[in-house]
């Protein structure tokens, strides 16, 4: 044996070898991964390690500076001087102005009996230090800014619990119902708790929503399942008109969630809407996985999804190209796939149009806070012990960023005041969830939220980059002004990412109801601008300076873009699905796959 045949036979050892050592890691790698499932039980699926290293990053450089500390104590000082003197002038006046203000959005202490002693000294003391706590947890010289925004945010829940809004006899609101009441708002709290708390030990969906069925009461716009696979039902939509837009529309709504999100109530459905203006609407409705599909990959929800989908509808109404439309998670999917598209030279889409959908991660918004490499491990573990993410731990974490909206007000309201809040559509829709498979979703959190492959250019598909700037087709855009999930300002970033025309539209509304905003809806409103492919980018900043108010619902302004950018003489409306070509139409929407549990 020469000596390049003996280095090589002691690097690699015999196969049985290799695979007795590699079982051996995997059983111990198995240990771990239990230990953390089951800790991540009793944690909530937040890791410990993360939030003990933020604290003690957070702690550490506080405590090595001296500077930083002297100025807390002036602030604390200067807030205790403040409160002092409101209180005097509320001892002398009941009417008294306050002396800090809630931040916007913040409506605990908007009643009127929140302006008068001792209320408004309690709601004061609170905010000031809330103000205060704030300065403690940013701008400690030093500290990891991830760390920063985890420490103040456990802060601010903190605080959130032991909101004066929270007491019963601290609450003017809940003193004035007790007495109006003879104190039972306090029993019909109870037993709303009760209803509650036995709905979700025996797996029932929340108070109300029965009164929204899906196929009866939402979900209800017209249309055949013309296509099935294990992992999508295509569903079109029957046409409402005897001539329609020349090319098809393909909507790619988030697997986090019913696809009926774009077709609630006959009055605020976005596909209906659609179908009405004389669109061929075609909609993905994703299948709820299970354990055993634990291993589906995001290629998989590419291929299958949007690229089988976008077969069907060619096939369906040949010749034509495709108006694709995405949404949330959807969205980021299908722009993955049109820059893959773009890069193999495959030209059937017409448009493109992303719906609170981000290309860039680099500022993912408050979500961002349970996404570090120990997160992602810790939240690996607990997916890979079940097979996949469940719909309570997902909830979970949309609740915890906004506890003053989704769970401290409605502890008040249904709990202490007794009272229940009607149910809507938009709510029973979102107690409607879904699950996340454990590959798909961990490559999903890593790719893109940690290592923000799509925007460096890395995302690779089938061998080759997934680059945005190959994307040449027109581009829609809509961010929501009070988007958690994606923060406007994380969607805008496709402006510096993209060569091809972009129209952004920044709307009012949140995640969801900015999206579900039909006309004639009040209060509505957007900004609107167009950036050519030789146009200057701008920032953030400078676009909403720069773009177009208007009144409204955004849709509107969809449907020109769309009529703009579509060929302009209509044609007869085809057919539902194409026998003749595989794709023969079955179930009437909304399918089988939306109705797993």
């Amino acid at each position: 044996m020469d000596a390049a045949s003996h280095i090589a036979a002691r690097q690699v050892p015999p196969a049985s070898v290799s695979q007795e050592e590699s079982l051996g890691n995997e059983s111990f790698r198995a240990f771990d991964r239990i230990r953390e499932a089951l800790t991540g039980q009793m944690s909530g699926g937040i890791s410990p390690a993360a939030l003990a290293m933020a604290v003690f990053d957070w702690s550490i450089h506080l405590a090595a500076a001296p500077g930083k500390r002297l100025e807390l104590a002036a602030k604390a000082s200067r807030k205790g001087t403040r409160l002092l003197a409101h209180l005097a002038a509320a001892s002398r006046d009941s009417d008294a102005p306050a002396c800090i203000e809630p931040l916007p959005g913040d409506y605990r202490f908007s009643a009127e009996g929140w302006r008068k002693p001792p209320f408004s000294v309690w709601s004061q003391a609170f905010l000031l230090n809330q103000q205060w706590w704030h300065n403690v947890t940013h701008g400690v010289p030093g500290v990891t800014p991830h760390h920063e925004d985890v420490v103040s945010f456990g802060a601010r829940q903190l605080l959130d619990m032991f909101s004066p809004s929270n007491i019963p006899f601290a609450n003017p609101e809940i003193i004035d119902k007790a007495i109006e009441t003879g104190g039972m708002n306090f029993v019909d709290g109870f037993g709303n708790w009760l209803e509650d708390v036995s709905r979700l030990a025996t797996g029932q969906p929340p108070v109300g929503t029965e009164r929204f069925v899906v196929g009866k009461d939402v979900a209800v716009t017209p249309g055949k399942v013309v296509y099935r696979n294990h992992l999508i039902e295509l569903i079109q939509y029957a046409p409402a008109t005897e001539t329609v837009v020349a090319e098809p529309m393909l909507i790619v709504p988030a697997w986090i969630m019913k696809y009926y999100i774009l077709d609630l109530s006959p009055q605020n459905s976005l596909i209906r809407y659609l179908v009405a203006q004389g669109h061929t609407v075609f909609c993905i409705s994703w299948r709820n996985p299970t354990a055993a599909d634990r291993d589906l990959t995001m290629d998989d929800y590419r291929r299958m999804g949007v690229m089988a989908a976008l077969d069907a509808v060619n096939a369906i109404v040949p010749d034509r190209k495709v108006h694709a439309t995405g949404y949330c998670l959807g969205g980021t999917l299908l722009s993955i796939a049109a820059a893959a598209m773009a890069h193999a030279g495959d030209d059937r889409l017409a448009s493109l149009t992303l719906l609170a959908a981000q290309t860039d991660f680099t500022d993912p918004g408050e979500l961002g806070l349970f996404i570090d490499h120990s997160q992602m491990h810790f939240l690996e573990s607990m997916m890979w012990n079940r097979g996949f993410l469940s719909a309570d731990q997902m909830a979970g974490a949309f609740q915890l960023l906004r506890t003053n909206d989704l769970v401290w007000s409605r502890h008040v309201r249904e709990y202490l005041m007794g009272e229940r809040a009607p149910m809507i559509d938009l709510m029973a829709w979102n107690a409607d969830s879904t699950r996340m498979p454990y590959r798909m979703h961990a490559e999903y959190l890593r790719r893109l939220y940690l290592d923000n492959e799509l925007a460096a250019g890395r995302f690779m598909v089938e061998g080759r980059p997934a680059a945005i700037q190959n994307i040449r087709v027109p581009i829609f855009v809509v961010g929501t002004e009070r988007d958690h999930v994606a923060p406007w300002r994380s969607v805008y970033k496709i402006h510096f990412l993209s060569d091809a025309e972009v129209t952004f539209v920044l709307t009012s509304g949140g995640h969801n109801a900015g999206i579900v905003s039909e006309p004639g809806r009040p209060r509505r409103r957007f900004r609107v601008a167009c950036k050519r492919a030789d146009d200057l980018c701008l920032s953030d900043e400078q676009w909403v300076e720069a773009a177009e108010a208007r009144q409204g619902s955004w849709w509107v302004e969809w449907i020109g873009w769309l009529a703009a950018r579509s060929a302009p003489a209509r044609v007869p409306a085809p057919s539902i699905g194409a026998a003749s070509r595989g794709y023969n139409p079955t179930e009437d929407a909304p399918g089988t796959y939306v109705f797993q549990r």
